[in-house]
């Protein structure tokens, strides 16, 4: 489906070696002979945008929080996001040249202050510069979405920009929210959502840069198997990082709900890391992960919080014993599951420099050092990339064959056409040459066309299902899984959030209604319509 092609969720490490746990018996593909790798001019990219893009998401959520509490490390977290944005513009620089640069800087650096300025208004309650920064906000996705498309000339749609923008936006809002209301644990739920969505950006713009500049790229791709492994295992392991750095200074200043709030979003990342261990090595291999990742690893950073909060030398001294077992323990651990290929020493020197990291993070944080805290907080946050990149690349070396791209096996043009026609007011409903009646109309609301929905995806042989409870409507078209939620201008496709720029509502008939461009578009449908007689008519080669 159309879709498809902008809206590019991060799959799991499941989705990517379904055949890994059992890789002797599963067919070889010998079909070409170039091997895979983690290692290319385009992953290298997708990598670099993975951690800026992600970095960006953590700062500015965090320094969101940390104004609206009044906190003393505010003004420092503000500047390491600002340092964020300005860190962006050599990369921009070497794809489009200074001028390119600067019209970036322009528009990403005023866009922080965007937030800011939200952050200030809210703690003021002052309703009309809320209502001024949004606007501003807006504005920025408007701004950005243009700059994306004129820049990639096209191959990142405005359209498709604006969408993860706004996506993007509505998930900091929605942190930002729950944290002012207090309610930590969707809070940070939110924030696992809005640090996630940022690695689907990442893939979606090199995807388009490496195509507008294949000969830069050497020809390489940035949506190949291996460059997606290397993409989520720099997702897990910086969302780690993060959430350990947070959560053990919510844990140093007493603030007991929010800490707990970012343990619990930190035990869904170590799930999360054990399904994707899993779906590599087998449940046993994950078991053992989870052994050694939680006991010495992070609850042992809790423990260090603790020592350090109470200057109890003898207590620290013993958790870093603690720590140095870890390190030993699981760069074994990874030697062995790899075959060797992440080396003992390897691992245990990476995996070393991340608990130094993790440490003086929170070191500096309580000495009041705070633009040096977040200064290793962002080294140590790149460290994770790093880890990324070579734990990839044990595990594409390892399992070669696994991560090969299949070859394109060229298809027939399609002939077959649907053709669907509705008009405003009527019941009547063709699909090619059948007419039906439906018991609603598709109605004009708000300078919005909409449609209702279960008449054309039963239409077009989708399968529709109505949650009262939930007030969800979902709808199977093919692989794809499509939710709309009443009274709401946000939707889901196959799990990842859309904005659907006009609130779905259920009508007088009791049908659901959407609006008519952007679902068809979404699935892929050739829009037309006569204002003369209102008339709407949706075609698709099949």
């Amino acid at each position: 489906m159309k879709m498809k092609k902008f809206i590019a969720p991060m799959l799991s490490l499941t989705l990517l070696m379904p055949g890994i746990a059992g890789a002797a018996a599963a067919p070889q593909t010998p079909m070409t002979t170039m091997k895979a790798s983690v290692n290319t001019p385009a992953a290298d990219l997708r990598a670099s945008l993975d951690h800026l893009l992600s970095e960006h998401f953590a700062l500015a959520v965090t320094a969101m929080a940390k104004a609206y509490d009044g906190a003393k490390d505010a003004d420092a977290a503000y500047k390491a996001l600002d340092q964020n944005a300005l860190d962006m513009q050599p990369a921009i620089a070497s794809l489009y040249g200074d001028a390119g640069a600067k019209e970036f800087e322009r528009i990403f650096r005023a866009h922080n202050k965007y937030t800011d300025d939200l952050v200030k208004a809210t703690k003021m309650s002052n309703q009309a510069g809320i209502k001024q920064a949004q606007n501003n906000i807006n504005g920025f996705v408007e701004e950005f979405s243009t700059f994306l498309s004129t820049a990639t000339e096209g191959k990142l749609p405005k359209a498709a920009a604006k969408n993860a923008l706004k996506v993007h936006e509505d998930l900091v809002q929605k942190v930002f929210d729950e944290y002012v209301a207090g309610d930590y644990t969707d809070a940070y739920k939110a924030y696992r959502e809005g640090f996630k969505e940022m690695f689907d950006v990442s893939k979606a713009l090199s995807t388009a840069i490496t195509t507008q500049m294949p000969e830069k790229f050497e020809n390489s791709k940035a949506d190949t198997p291996a460059a997606d492994l290397r993409s989520a295992l720099n997702h897990l392991a910086s969302e780690h990082f993060a959430l350990s750095a947070l959560q053990m200074q919510e844990q140093y200043d007493g603030r007991t709900a929010a800490s707990n709030a970012l343990v619990t979003a930190e035990v869904g990342n170590t799930a999360d890391f054990k399904a994707a261990i899993a779906s590599i090595y087998g449940n046993d291999g994950a078991n053992a992960f989870e052994k050694i990742w939680v006991t010495n690893h992070v609850n042992a950073q809790s423990d260090y919080v603790t020592a350090v909060k109470n200057n109890d030398a003898t207590a620290r001294a013993a958790v870093e014993k603690r720590i140095d077992g870890f390190t030993t323990e699981f760069a074994t651990f990874l030697d062995s599951a790899t075959a060797g290929n992440l080396p003992k020493a390897a691992g245990q020197q990476a995996l070393t420099t991340h608990e130094k990291q993790v440490q003086q993070v929170l070191d500096q944080y309580a000495a009041a050092n705070y633009e040096g805290s977040y200064t290793t907080n962002r080294e140590g946050f790149k460290v994770m990339f790093g880890v990324g990149q070579a734990l990839g690349n044990a595990i594409v070396t390892q399992f070669n064959d696994k991560f090969q791209e299949q070859p394109t096996t060229p298809t027939m043009p399609e002939t077959d056409t649907t053709t669907v026609w509705m008009q405003l007011n009527s019941k009547t409903l063709k699909i090619n040459n059948k007419t039906t009646n439906m018991d609603t109309t598709p109605m004009l609301w708000k300078n919005t066309t909409y449609i209702p929905l279960r008449f054309l995806s039963e239409g077009i042989g989708a399968t529709v299902k109505w949650d009262k409870k939930a007030q969800q409507v979902t709808v199977m078209a093919g692989n794809d899984t499509l939710k709309f939620w009443v009274n709401n201008n946000v939707m889901e496709v196959n799990g990842m959030k859309k904005n659907v720029g006009a609130t779905v509502f259920v009508n007088k008939d009791g049908r659901t209604q959407v609006p008519l461009r952007f679902i068809a578009e979404l699935l892929g449908w050739d829009v037309k319509w006569a204002q003369k007689d209102g008339s709407i008519t949706l075609t698709k080669s099949m």
